[in-house]
C-alpha cells in the first residue's frame, strides 16, 4: 500500500517524461520541497521491490488504489481511476510474461468481460534502432513522437541523414501492424540486429503459448507505450463495446539506486487495470431487501450467510418505505413457515422504473 503523495524526486525515479506530465505537483508547506500525487502505482512498487524487500529471487506483488492524472488518458476516461495491478520481479524470461498474461485474462473473465482480444508490441525493436544509430536525446524524442503518430513523412525527414539500413528500419515500423504475418514481414524488412531477432522470437513464442487463453488480434511493432521505462513486450486487452484498453501489461528492466555504492537491476513483468472502466458492465443483479429486526438471530444469520456468498443485502430502516426503490433491490427476505426465504420484490410501476435505473 504505497503512499498517495510523495516527494517528486522519489515518485518519478526511473520513469519517463510522459509520467512527469501526468503528475499533479504541489509544494510541501513543511519542507518547501515539491510533492507529487501519484499518477501510476507501478514505479512505486518497483521501488518497494528494490529497496524495502531487497530480495535476490522472484518476488510477486499486487496492489490496488487510486491514482490521479492531470489529463484523462482516453475517451470517456476519468482523471481519478482506481488502478489494480500485479507484478513479478526478478525473473528475465518469457515464462513470467506468460504467467502475467494468463492472470490478466483470468481477471477479465472473473469480471465477466467477454470476447477479449490482445494487441501486442515490443519496444526493443524501436530502441535497438535508436541505440545502433547513436541518436541524441532530442532526435530520439522527435522520432518517438513521429512513431506514435505513425507520421511516415516526418519519419523520413528526421532520418534522412542516417545510414540506409537504420533509415529503412524506422520507415517500415509504422507499417508493421496486423496479424501473425507481420512477424515474418518484420524479419525480412528490419535490420538483422540480434536485439530485433530476439524481440520477434519472443513475440512469436508468446502468441503460441497464450493461444489457449487469448485471442491475439494484432502485432504492432510501432507501439511504444511506456517506452521510457519499458524494455520488452507491451500488451493491451480490448473487448467489443469498450472504447479504451481494459488492461495493460508489459515487461521491463529497471535500474534502481540500491545504495550509494551500486545500482540494482531487476527484470519485471506487470499487469494493471483501470477498474473504473469495467464497473457496471452488462446486466447486474439487484440487492436483497431485509427487514429491520435486530433481535431476530435467525434473520441475522441469514443475512450474514447471504453476504458471505457475495449477495448485497440492504436492511430496510424504519420510516423509509416510500423510497425503497432507491435502494436498488429486486428481491426481499420474507419469513415463511419459520424460515427466512428470498422472494421477488414487487414495486409500483414508477418505483420499478427508478429501481431499474439505479441497478444499471
Amino acid at each position: 500500500m504505497p503512499p498517495l503523495l510523495e516527494y517528486v524526486e522519489s515518485l518519478l525515479t526511473g520513469t519517463g517524461h510522459d509520467l512527469d506530465l501526468r503528475t499533479f505537483k504541489l509544494v510541501d508547506q513543511l519542507s518547501g520541497r515539491m510533492l507529487g500525487v501519484r499518477a501510476d502505482i507501478t514505479p512505486q512498487v518497483a521501488r518497494i521491490d528494490a529497496h524495502l524487500l531487497n530480495r535476490s529471487g522472484v518476488t510477486r506483488l499486487c496492489y490496488a488504489g487510486s491514482v490521479l492524472h492531470t489529463l484523462p488518458s482516453g475517451m470517456n476516461r476519468t482523471r481519478e481511476p482506481l488502478q489494480a495491478g500485479a507484478e513479478i520481479y526478478g525473473h528475465r524470461g518469457i515464462e513470467s510474461d506468460v504467467e502475467i498474461q494468463r492472470l490478466m485474462m483470468k481477471v477479465l473473465d472473473l469480471v465477466r468481460i467477454r470476447d477479449v482480444y490482445l494487441d501486442i508490441g515490443h519496444v526493443a525493436v524501436f530502441r535497438s534502432l535508436v541505440n545502433r544509430a547513436k541518436l541524441g536525446p532530442g532526435l530520439e524524442a522527435e522520432l518517438f513522437h513521429a512513431m506514435q503518430a505513425k507520421d511516415a513523412p516526418e519519419l523520413r525527414s528526421l532520418t534522412r541523414k542516417l545510414d540506409r539500413g537504420t533509415r529503412a528500419g524506422f520507415s517500415v515500423l509504422p507499417e508493421l501492424y496486423g496479424g501473425a504475418e507481420v512477424l515474418a514481414l518484420a524479419r525480412r524488412k528490419l535490420p538483422d540486429y540480434p536485439e530485433i531477432r530476439l524481440a520477434l522470437r519472443t513475440l512469436k513464442a508468446l502468441s503460441e503459448q497464450l493461444r489457449d487463453v487469448a485471442r491475439i488480434r494484432s502485432f504492432d511493432l510501432a507501439e511504444l507505450r511506456g517506452y521510457h521505462y519499458h524494455s520488452g513486450v507491451v500488451f493491451a486487452a480490448y473487448a467489443e463495446g469498450w472504447p479504451n484498453a481494459l488492461a495493460l501489461a508489459a515487461a521491463m528492466t529497471r535500474w534502481e539506486k540500491h545504495s550509494a555504492a551500486r545500482a540494482r537491476r531487476r527484470a519485471s513483468a506487470w499487469i494493471c487495470a483501470k477498474l473504473v472502466q469495467v464497473s457496471g458492465n452488462g446486466e447486474k443483479a439487484g440487492g436483497i431487501l431485509a427487514p429491520y429486526a435486530l433481535r431476530d438471530a435467525r434473520l441475522q444469520r441469514r443475512v450474514e450467510a447471504l453476504r458471505a456468498r457475495g449477495e448485497v443485502v440492504v436492511v430496510d430502516l424504519p420510516g423509509h418505505a416510500g423510497s425503497r426503490a432507491e435502494l436498488g433491490c429486486d428481491r426481499k427476505l420474507v419469513l415463511r413457515a419459520g424460515k427466512w426465504v428470498i422472494e421477488k420484490l414487487k414495486l409500483a410501476a414508477k418505483a420499478a422504473k427508478h429501481a431499474k435505473l439505479i441497478i444499471k
